[in-house]
């Protein structure tokens, strides 16, 4: 009350229509006036849950396909010779592949407050006008990772926006969702309903960050059966100051690169295993909401104290396609090496597994680095060149090879099947 003219103004601002309908009462009471008449009144505690509202109760039981993924075996998968071969593929893949084809095409300067439109990061960065501040934006969800495991499906959405947040140097504050998923009386996928809604719950109170919002959408299938169950996350979180956002590329020549978090014997639910080796049914990847929380509170620690130079998790395509992502921005390359043998090779450039970030740091920041991290598990990959990759000592060739690769393949892809 006393801001109306506030609001008024935000619409008119944008040429939108607004008028006041209603205002808030204390006596509980739902009251509905038509010309200043009275038309109908009931109780509000009858139209919320405890009230009167009816309430749910569906059979649901674990899908039958759990049994194919609970067989996936990694050693039936040889591993590959051509570990370049495998990154081209990677990287041409849609879900990694660059969507400049897509956002091009539209104005992404609308508004102008974007920060990070030359720079990239993990999140988009907003400039609140009239501050130091800024807010970070992003959207995550991996439906396979869904699919084969709901509960950790979900928790890794919430998890990976919230590392998104971090690695930009902001903190995560709350969440919007879209949760869609197929027929809710089809009991399988009722079950990928309830269990995606515990983990997402139960990653949420980890990270603090409330769901202020969002929708369910069912009955999303065909006639061959539903779509991946997708509760999608939106997550915002905040940069007090502007100047602390981070972004993901690599900045100088000579810049040591390493991987904070712990490597895996794991390939499940990757893009490698899926879309590579064309393997639909393997478990989800590794992860754990503690460690992931740890990891969380280390970058953030790294940002803050200046330790870094630039910050990137990894996703879709895992480690070998975030270290392409850092080097195309600057044109700049890299010179790395596994250091784990114990790890399958496909596993270590390839694998998904969670609760992994790559940063570069200065030489003369190694100390400082090294002692904010103390105990938790990282690992030198190598150094950030100027221009030349090359992997396991093996010439890759040149980035700007690489990242035509990347920027090419959705256009190229449109204008066939045009």
């Amino acid at each position: 009350k006393g801001k109306e003219s506030l609001i008024q103004a935000v619409f008119e601002k944008w040429d939108l229509p607004c008028a006041q309908i209603g205002e808030v009462t204390a006596d509980g009471k739902l009251e509905f006036y038509m010309h200043g008449a009275l038309e109908a009144e009931i109780p509000a505690y009858e139209l919320v849950l405890g009230g009167g509202a009816p309430q749910y109760e569906r059979s649901y039981k674990e899908p039958a396909y759990f049994e194919k993924i609970n067989q996936f075996s990694p050693e039936s998968i040889p591993v590959p010779e051509e570990l370049k071969t495998v990154a081209k593929a990677l990287l041409a893949l849609p879900s990694i592949a660059s969507k400049k084809f897509v956002f091009q095409q539209y104005d992404s300067m609308v508004g102008t407050a974007n920060v990070s439109t030359n720079a990239p990061s993990d999140s988009s960065i907003v400039h609140i006008k009239g501050t130091n501040k800024g807010l970070a934006v992003t959207v995550d969800c991996n439906s396979r990772y869904v699919y084969a495991d709901p509960y950790k499906g979900a928790q890794i959405a919430v998890s990976e926006a919230a590392r998104n947040i971090v690695c930009s140097g902001g903190k995560p504050l709350g969440v919007t969702n879209c949760l869609n998923f197929g027929n809710p009386y089809d009991p399988e996928v009722y079950y990928q309903f309830v269990h995606a809604i515990k983990g997402m719950g139960d990653a949420c109170r980890k990270f603090d960050t409330p769901v202020t919002g969002g929708n369910v959408s069912f009955y999303n299938q065909h006639p061959e059966g539903a779509v991946y169950p997708t509760p999608t996350i939106g997550m915002v979180g905040l940069l007090e100051d502007i100047q602390s956002f981070m972004t993901l590329d690599f900045k100088n020549e000579g810049d040591l690169i390493f991987l904070i978090g712990q490597s895996r014997n794991d390939i499940g639910s990757s893009e490698y295993v899926h879309k590579i080796k064309e393997i639909e049914f393997s478990p989800a990847p590794y992860f754990d909401l503690d460690e992931e929380f740890h990891l969380q509170e280390i970058i953030a620690k790294l940002i803050s104290e200046k330790a870094v130079e630039s910050v990137h998790d990894l996703s879709e395509g895992g480690l070998i396609t975030a270290l392409f992502e850092a080097s195309f921005n600057r044109n700049l390359g890299f010179e790395v090496a596994q250091e784990q043998k114990a790890i399958r090779s496909d596993a270590y450039w390839f694998g998904e597994s969670q609760s992994r970030v790559l940063v570069s740091v200065k030489p003369e920041k190694i100390d400082v680095f090294k002692k904010i991290l103390k105990v938790f598990a990282f690992e030198q990959l190598g150094i950030v060149t100027s221009g030349v990759i090359s992997v396991e000592s093996e010439n890759w060739g040149s980035v700007a090879d690489w990242k035509t690769i990347y920027d090419e393949a959705i256009g190229s892809m449109m204008l066939k099947t045009s």
